[in-house]
């Protein structure tokens, strides 16, 4: 557990990060970290970024392999943390960030095509479901946006997508 970062825009870096490392093996550019505060500062306990297409596994989206990584480091599947992910969870996501009782969500760009948070549904922030997250959207969206865009458009290039 490392003590760096102290600002929500500090931890989207390290998520960018994370979203480079996916983008260098074939896997959609998103990053995702999870961190807790600790003497003003925050300290992360959980990484993760895209590994569908290098693991075959549709569910190995950063943010579940975050939530993996730090419920290993808690010890316990409740990860009342902040995450931090630079584009906006898609159903299956937010879903799992309700379930493991996450605190607050930092995502960068939007999804219009499957988020879950603003975009298409609310699901961190329904009523209905039985826990609710703080939501801060836009942090180094364009950043964000960027990454995923070369990613694409060198897809394109390649006749990929």
């Amino acid at each position: 557990m490392s003590i760096d970062p102290v600002t929500d825009d500090d931890l989207m870096l390290l998520a960018l990060e994370e979203a480079r490392a996916a983008g260098a093996h074939g896997d959609v550019p998103v990053g995702a970290i999870i961190a807790v505060p600790a003497d003003g500062r925050f300290a992360v306990i959980g990484r993760g970024h895209n590994r569908r297409e290098q693991r075959g596994d549709p569910t190995a989206h950063a943010e579940i392999e975050a939530l993996r990584d730090a419920a290993a480091h808690l010890g316990h599947w409740r990860v009342e943390a902040t995450l931090v992910v630079t584009q906006e969870p898609c159903p299956m996501c937010a879903g799992a960030l309700v379930n493991a009782r996450v605190r607050r969500l930092v995502y960068g760009c939007d999804n219009p095509k499957a988020g879950a948070v603003a975009s298409l549904f609310t699901i961190c922030t329904d009523p209905r479901l039985n826990h609710r997250l703080e939501v801060v959207a836009g942090v180094r969206a364009s950043e964000c946006a960027a990454e995923l865009k070369r990613f694409f458009e060198a897809l394109r290039a390649q006749g990929q997508r």
